[in-house]
């Protein structure tokens, strides 16, 4: 389990003149970073700059890492806004800050600073909620335990993804990896053993 942005939140700073708008997200996957960033750019295609920076996996995993300076000079925007990210504890999380230039230049060192205060500035105030990791099953039964069956997945925390009616009951979900070898016992005592789990 970790921590994800519960939704999108946004932080304003104006540091000599210069405006910095924050905007943060939860985001799955590279693709939904990109598409994000790029909703970003189309809501401020005006801005002096959209720096960015994601994280899109679990907290601190550079796996999945991407960042922009987005024309600022090379390493005083998106290199700072990843390392925050990294070490916030937050995992599937992207950030873009929005910059409009108010006339004082900053110089490399009040970039990094500027950026980077950005972004924790923005995280001070986030919603969080927790991700939980998923194991997806698949169980084949017979009618009479549906209804005890879908009561049990749900007491268990368990999502149903799609079910199949035809001669028994094919149902596929994912239940917290926390509460997956638990919730095999359950569900077999209950149907007496009559019950393929793959």
């Amino acid at each position: 389990m970790y921590n994800i942005p519960a939704k999108k939140h946004r932080a304003e700073t104006l540091i000599k003149r210069s405006q910095f708008i924050t905007t943060i997200a939860h985001v799955a996957d590279a693709n939904e970073a990109n598409a994000f960033v790029a909703t970003i750019k189309k809501e401020y295609p005006d801005a002096s700059h959209n720096c960015w920076a994601y994280v899109a996996g679990k907290p601190g995993d550079t796996a999945s890492i991407g960042m922009s300076d987005d024309g600022e000079p090379h390493g005083t925007a998106g290199k700072p806004m990843l390392n925050v990210l990294l070490h916030s504890e937050i995992g599937e999380i992207a950030a873009v800050v929005t910059r409009y230039f108010g006339g004082t230049k900053l110089g490399p060192g009040g970039l990094v600073k500027a950026y980077s205060g950005s972004v924790k500035n923005a995280l001070e105030d986030i919603d969080l909620i927790q991700k939980r990791q998923m194991v997806p099953l698949q169980l084949r039964f017979a009618y009479p335990h549906i209804n005890a069956i879908k009561l049990l997945i749900e007491s268990y925390d368990g999502l149903i993804l799609n079910e199949d009616y035809q001669a028994e009951i094919l149902i596929n979900i994912e239940i917290p990896k926390s509460n997956n070898n638990e919730f095999i016992q359950a569900i077999t005592d209950l149907c007496s053993g009559d019950i393929t789990i793959a």
